[in-house]
């Protein structure tokens, strides 16, 4: 067995997983240590991704490389396009996935990955000389050398999994704690801190009654999250269903609340307050009568089922009460009950913007070690830290994607710049340029990027170009061709707005907000014969560019202007103890964060804009 590598990544969870494939993929001879073979990139909540957000974030994986989008499309049971009722830059991507087998095509996906080498075993400290990280220590007394490492633990470093008064040690239901890391890199002087989060009761599908729920079947015509050509949208899907608590369940759950580890104070760890437990839901919303219960099957071929919104610690007597008075599921029959689980993290502004830790070289977080919920912002750290490890370890410059450029960026400058005391989780309300970063550019913004550090392949690449060919022609025929008022009117009343009264060009009429392509090319002759042999993702781009177009520009104006703050770099190495100008609250936090940028320190909290006026005389602007 070989002990020498160039990357070793520590967990085999989303984090993990994408980090390998990226770092493999690039060229680097990548060991893989993950406690247990048997869940690599387990789904431990629900079985689920994308979604507001999320989707887009899956997207950017896939547009630069990785896999995610690959794996969710191949094992997908339905796929919704979520907010098609707001505008473009809503619009998110969701797949509910088969759990068993989203993990065993990850598995085989890596496995089939030239330069991806595995270990299970339990990592127990690092390697480290000088500063720098030479390689890790496992449980079996083994030492595996390398040039880099990343760290992907998840919920697994000493992890306590609560359940009403019992509690025990874990990193999951049914599996084991990680113990020693926290310990190690607290002694190499890194902070960390404690962070909780919880899951649902998983129930037999076969002791609901369906007939009182509502429905939630997937799109009619779904789509897809992967750019490739080797995965296809679904054809058969199964229905997700809807139900909703009442008072009675609120009372229940009530009498269990003085058992609750969370509010006994069992549990010392910040909860996301965005995925928040049932408990937390009856206590900060007391007005609400109900609150709505996402009913999911776990694949094609079981009967589990999990109760999305229905996330407890409360001990398993009352939840089995409590889930019972629930409409449908008066005769449930509970598989795994609901826990909490809290476990160690580190404050994430003790990384470099690459995911490189300051304080030892060599040493990247990903995941929720960072802080952070959910597999796709766990998935995309992953990627990146693999990315950045490898290009360290070649001497290449480093690929941190900026804020108007990639969600992926807009997340990791918010972990690196602002830090997060409770479990971050992302939205389109967190990025300023949300319109362009839309679901349907992600590859047109990125597979190109990636391509050059040598990750995305000619053939992603390829793709991208005759996307683009396509929608350049496209763009051109809808603003050459025009439509009459006797072909146009008819659907353009019955569309609620106005009639043309003279030959109008085929883009003037698309920029209404009130007229969809795809029925006015129904309606149309005109218009279906310039739009039947395309692409749908290339006639929904050029809708979207054409209707929106007057905003995207603004946009960019916006994130050019915020560009010039963002070329001003600032030393890394600076003491901003020296600038008596700076309030107290700046000095304090420019020293503990150092940031690379003048566009990056302004957006450090508490940090005012006469603080960036300081900076800007020191040098010299």
């Amino acid at each position: 067995m070989e002990k020498e590598y160039d990357v070793i990544v520590v967990g085999g969870g989303h984090a993990g997983c994408e980090a390998t494939a990226a770092a493999a993929n690039m060229g680097s001879k990548t060991l893989l240590i993950t406690m247990n073979m048997g869940t690599i990139a387990q789904m431990s909540c629900n079985p689920a991704m994308g979604g507001v957000a999320k989707g887009q974030i899956v997207r950017e994986i896939d547009a630069m490389g990785g896999y995610s989008g690959i794996v969710t499309d191949k094992t997908a049971i339905q796929f919704r396009m979520l907010n098609l009722s707001k505008g473009p830059a809503m619009w998110s991507p969701r797949a509910q996935s088969d759990r068993w087998l989203f993990a065993q095509e990850w598995r085989i996906m890596l496995e089939q990955t030239p330069n991806v080498e595995f270990w299970q075993d339990m990592v127990t400290g690092l390697i480290t000389e000088k500063g720098a990280v030479k390689g890790v220590k496992t449980s079996l007394g083994i030492e595996f050398k390398s040039k880099a490492v990343v760290l992907t633990n998840g919920t697994f470093l000493n992890g306590l999994i609560h359940i009403g008064e019992k509690n025990f040690g874990g990193g999951r239901a049914a599996e084991r704690h990680a113990t020693g890391i926290t310990e190690e890199l607290v002694k190499l002087g890194f902070e960390a801190g404690r962070m909780k989060t919880g899951t649902p009761p998983r129930v037999d599908g076969r002791s609901l009654d369906y007939s009182k729920m509502e429905e939630q079947k997937g799109d009619e015509h779904p789509s897809k999250f992967s750019y490739h050509p080797t995965t296809k949208p679904l054809i058969n899907q199964k229905s997700c269903y809807i139900t909703y608590t009442n008072e009675t369940v609120h009372n229940t759950l009530r009498e269990g609340f003085d058992r609750s580890p969370m509010f006994s104070g069992a549990i010392e760890g910040t909860g996301p307050r965005y995925c928040p437990s049932i408990e937390d839901k009856i206590e900060r919303f007391s007005e609400r009568d109900r609150h709505q219960l996402f009913v999911e099957p776990e694949g094609w071929n079981t009967v589990e089922i999990y109760v999305n919104g229905f996330s407890t610690s409360l001990p398993l007597e009352v939840q089995e009460k409590a889930i019972k008075q629930v409409a449908g599921f008066e005769n449930a029959k509970i598989f795994r009950p609901g826990y909490a689980i809290e476990y160690d993290y580190f404050p994430p502004t003790q990384l470099k913007h690459t995911l490189e830790t300051k304080l030892v070289d060599g040493l990247y977080f990903a995941g929720q070690i960072n802080g952070t919920t959910g597999y796709e912002e766990a998935a995309c750290q992953g990627l990146m830290a693999g990315i950045n490890a490898h290009l360290k370890i070649n001497g290449k410059d480093a690929l941190i994607l900026k804020r108007d450029e990639a969600y992926i960026g807009v997340l990791i400058d918010d972990l690196i710049t602002k830090g997060t005391k409770e479990p971050y989780r992302m939205f389109t309300s967190r990025a300023e340029y949300r319109i362009l970063l839309r679901q349907d550019n992600a590859d047109v913004r990125l597979t190109p990027l990636s391509h050059k550090i040598g990750l995305a392949t000619d053939v992603q690449l390829r793709l991208v170009e005759q996307k683009q060919k396509s929608l350049k022609a496209l763009m051109k025929k809808l603003d050459n061709s025009s439509v009459t008022p006797d072909e146009t009117n008819t659907y353009l009343s019955e569309s609620g707005t106005a009639n043309i009264k003279q030959k109008v060009k085929i883009s003037n009429i698309l920029s209404r907000p009130q007229v969809n392509i795809k029925s006015f090319a129904q309606a149309v002759p005109t218009i279906s014969s310039l739009i039947t042999n395309e692409d749908p993702t290339v006639i929904e781009q050029a809708e979207i560019l054409i209707k929106y177009q007057g905003y995207i520009d603004r946009e960019k104006e916006m994130a050019e202007k915020m560009t010039r703050l963002e070329e001003v770099k600032l030393n890394e190495e600076m003491d901003y103890f020296q600038f008596k100008s700076l309030s107290s609250e700046a000095r304090e936090k420019l020293n503990s964060i150092k940031p690379r940028t003048l566009g990056q320190a302004s957006r450090i909290s508490g940090v005012s804009p006469s603080d960036i006026s300081v900076l800007m005389i020191h040098l010299g602007r």
